[in-house]
């Protein structure tokens, strides 16, 4: 009962920060932690991020299904491959292939090196402080439909840092579309879409480890199928009402409490290192 609970503390966790530029992968490292709980491991986080996908998947499904389609039909038909949607299938798959060639490749150092919490107190103040950068400087002018290949492949590459928990997946793609000059709305919405590959790729490709003792590395929690099925769904949920949120809250607001709220997190889980009260 007590994994049960646990995982539904985390699914909500999930769910909540996910899309939020302060990472769910920093929080889902450091409040295990806090509350003794031990690491839940990048493979139980991993899993439980489908369930947040699975809410991009829905929320989106009208543009996925036009990029899709017209992806497709772009291979066969040359009318249709100067078309926006057309154009945004290839943009995902560019800007997927970094995440994905660096997460194959990197693997064991992402669930073992990556993991320290000072890396992540670290990269929830730099990126936090980018992020804040990003959105002051950063221009205005660009929609999703001015996007060209060099911007996705930059978005792409910005995405991969989110390989490091504290790096915030949608913070790092964010903040490089801000820089870019794409609008708020426009930047938010494609690292959405780009996250979708990125994500249950990597959930898929975790899913052998569920429940296996065997490869949990020390200090990790090891939650079976039902308690990681549990955070999953629950994940979903509060994921889906999650982007309907900040897709309103960015049309009309600056990202400035992210980063405050980033540097504070951060900032807290340093001091608590370096009192002794937090393990890395």
């Amino acid at each position: 009962m007590t994994d049960y609970l646990q995982a539904l503390f985390l699914g909500v966790l999930q769910g909540l920060t996910e899309f939020l530029p302060i990472s769910s992968s920093a929080h889902l490292r450091i409040f295990p932690e806090l509350f003794g709980w031990g690491d839940p491991g990048a493979a139980f986080t991993a899993v439980i991020q489908i369930g947040t996908e699975l809410a991009v998947l829905i929320y989106f499904r009208k543009d996925i299904w036009n990029i899709g389609w017209t992806w497709l039909r772009s291979l066969v038909k040359p009318e249709y491959r100067g078309h926006v949607d057309a154009r945004m299938g290839w943009f995902i798959i560019v800007g997927s292939l970094p995440i994905v060639i660096l997460g194959v490749l990197l693997k064991d150092i992402i669930e073992r090196d990556f993991r320290n919490l000072w890396i992540i107190g670290t990269t929830l103040v730099v990126l936090g402080v980018v992020l804040g950068i990003a959105d002051r400087i950063g221009g205005q002018e660009k929609r999703i439909k001015q996007m060209s290949l060099r911007d996705a492949a930059l978005l792409g590459g910005a995405q991969a840092l989110a390989l490091i928990p504290g790096v915030s997946r949608s913070g790092a793609t964010i903040s490089m579309g801000r820089f870019l000059g794409y609008e708020r709305e426009a930047a938010t919405r494609f690292a959405f879409l780009l996250a979708i590959p990125a994500v249950v790729g990597a959930g898929l490709f975790e899913l052998q480890e569920i429940g296996d003792v065997g490869v949990a590395h020390a200090g990790e929690a090891s939650y079976g199928w039902g308690p990681t099925i549990l955070a999953t769904i629950v994940s979903f949920v509060v994921g889906y009402a999650a982007i309907a949120w900040l897709l309103r809250y960015v049309s009309t607001r600056s990202y400035t409490p992210f980063v405050l709220y980033r540097v504070a997190l951060g900032g807290s889980v340093l001091v608590l290192l370096a009192a002794g009260v937090l393990s890395a």
